[in-house]
């Protein structure tokens, strides 16, 4: 008898990955979000849950390690990527619930140093300075904040200069760290982290201006897989509603509203 049983739970573990019992749907909302949401969405979360009562948690990574995830089967129920080339991936790869990317808001490039640095009240004319070591951005092949901080170097014609100075962080959270703690002299980084309460008590920062960049239009998609599609795009509609569009303002992104070019990179 015992031989049978084996082989039934054998056969339960081939099924299930790996598992001789099926994975339940999770008690609380999945959601995917890129590395520059860490200090932005946890309020939102906690409002999204006042409101509806349904819970939701967040894993932050870059927006590419987080469709690399998604790809090898990650059970996401909501994807909030720094921009909408990550979230058009996942629609071809068809785990997307719609055709197209929803934008959700507008990411903000900003030039951060800290308060006992050769700068402490930046300008761009810094990344001119012989003074400047090191500069930390987010990886350009991983990160849309990378591509855009790269952009912003070739756009002032400095890309090649300061490329043995680049400090390359695997995602825009690491890369304000870097710029923080001092493990770089300046950093082009997020708004969202810029405008957090340590980096605020630790430094100061510029707005990169917007045509040295392309617009980074950051888009959301819900999972076509996900047991609870139907809460993932509530919490995806809460996010674009004009009330939590100002929540995300006040965090260091501009709302879709503002911006009339809505672009991809």
């Amino acid at each position: 008898m015992w031989q049978g049983w084996l082989v039934t739970v054998l056969a339960a573990m081939f099924l299930h990955g790996g598992s001789a019992v099926a994975q339940k749907p999770s008690a609380s909302l999945r959601i995917a979000a890129a590395a520059d949401l860490q200090p932005v969405l946890p309020p939102v979360l906690r409002a999204f849950q006042q409101a509806t009562g349904i819970e939701a948690t967040a894993t932050y990574e870059s927006s590419a390690a987080l469709t690399a995830q998604m790809l090898n089967g990650a059970g996401f129920d909501l994807f909030l990527s720094a921009d909408m080339s990550y979230p058009r991936k996942i629609i071809a790869a068809g785990l997307g619930a719609t055709a197209e990317p929803v934008p959700y808001a507008h990411g903000v490039l900003v030039l951060f140093t800290r308060h006992d640095s050769h700068w402490p009240h930046p300008t761009m004319e810094l990344l001119r300075e012989t003074q400047l070591k090191r500069l930390a951005i987010a990886d350009p092949e991983r990160a849309p904040y990378g591509r855009a901080a790269m952009a912003t170097l070739t756009s002032l014609g400095l890309s090649a200069a300061l490329q043995p100075k680049i400090v390359t962080a695997a995602n825009i959270a690491q890369a304000a760290q870097f710029a923080e703690t001092g493990n770089a002299d300046a950093g082009l980084i997020s708004q969202t982290a810029a405008v957090t309460a340590t980096l605020r008590a630790a430094g100061s920062f510029v707005v990169v201006p917007q045509e040295l960049y392309p617009v980074i239009e950051q888009g959301a998609v819900v999972l076509a897989l996900s047991p609870r599609r139907t809460e993932a795009q509530r919490m995806l509609d809460f996010l674009r509603s004009p009330e939590m569009q100002r929540q995300l303002q006040k965090s260091g992104l501009n709302p879709v509203t503002d911006l009339a070019v809505h672009t991809s990179q």
